[in-house]
This record gives structure tokens, C-alpha cells and sequence, in this order.
């Protein structure tokens, strides 16, 4: 071991809830809404900033679940699912995507391969086939094979310690 490095494996105590999420809100992260048709072709759709890029070879994507999720059991059960980037236009989608209403109501979309529902005016469009599902903790991490994915030429939507950047407040 260097003279500069530390061991840290002598943590006394476990970093709390708290300040984990406090120190994670300092990571500036893109937003998504996640969305997939159930069994009788019913959209469904919820924001995610938990999305990241796995793998070029083979093309994989990966976002996060809460195990008490609402949506979880639908997204177990889909085959297939689009990831849309949201642009810097987007923060009421977002919004809305993360209330328990109709979330497709107030928002057009477009199908995609499968009938998967691709928002519009939204940044960019990651079209999947579910790769596979893991555990990780208190979520589920959902793996995608990209099949397309598209990109326009729109600002991004950021999150980044409890705000919207840019936002339109």
C-alpha cells in the first residue's frame, strides 16, 4: 500500500440512509421515463434516474426498481421496454411520471418496436428486450438488449441535489 493510501476497512458504523441519499443527490444524473405495455396493451411508464449504459458487445442498459414499487410486478412481467431520455422540456413529464395518476393523459407518444410507447419531444429513445432481472438491495435491476435507440439534438433534463436543471420554476 502506498504511503498516500488509506485502508478503509475499518468503518466503525454503516452510513445512514440520510447521508447516503444526501451525497448521492450531489451526482447531477439524466432523467428517463421508463415505459412498457402490460398483458392487454396498457402503456406503463415511471421516471427513473437510476438508467446507465452496461455494455457495448452486446449493446446492454441498466436502470433500478423499487421493490415496492406499484409498477414492479409489470415491468417483471414485460418482454420488452423503452427507456426515454427526457429533454430539458420535459420536467412536468417527469413530474407526472412519478405520481400515481394516468400518467399518459397529459403526454403524446409514438409506437416503437413491440408498440413500446416512445414520448415525444423527449432527447433520445433506448428500445429494449428485458436481457435479464437482479437483485440489488432494496430494488430490482432490470437489464435490457438494446435493439435501437435513437438520439435528436435536444438539451438534456438533469437532476441534481433535489432540482430540475434547467427548470422551468
Amino acid at each position: 500500500m502506498s504511503s498516500r493510501a488509506r485502508k478503509t476497512d475499518d468503518v466503525a458504523d454503516a452510513i445512514s440512509q440520510a447521508d447516503f441519499r444526501h451525497v448521492m443527490g450531489h451526482y447531477a444524473t439524466g432523467v428517463t421515463v421508463v415505459t412498457t405495455l402490460d398483458e392487454s396493451g396498457t402503456p406503463h411508464g415511471l421516471t427513473v434516474n437510476s438508467f446507465s449504459s452496461l455494455s457495448l458487445d452486446p449493446p446492454l442498459v441498466l436502470w433500478s426498481l423499487r421493490g415496492n414499487s406499484a409498477s414492479l410486478p409489470v415491468f417483471r412481467e414485460a418482454k420488452h421496454f423503452a427507456i426515454n431520455i427526457l429533454s430539458s422540456q420535459q420536467e412536468q413529464v417527469s413530474r407526472d411520471f412519478a405520481k400515481p395518476i394516468d400518467r399518459f393523459a397529459a403526454v403524446e407518444w409514438d409506437e416503437g418496436l413491440e408498440r413500446l410507447p416512445l414520448i415525444r419531444d423527449s432527447l433520445g429513445w433506448v428500445e429494449c428486450t428485458l436481457h435479464s432481472e437482479l437483485p440489488g438491495g432494496d430494488h430490482s435491476l432490470f437489464v435490457g438488449r438494446v435493439l435501437r435507440a435513437r438520439a435528436t439534438q435536444k438539451a438534456p433534463l438533469l437532476y441534481w441535489r433535489g432540482a430540475y436543471f434547467p427548470s422551468a420554476d
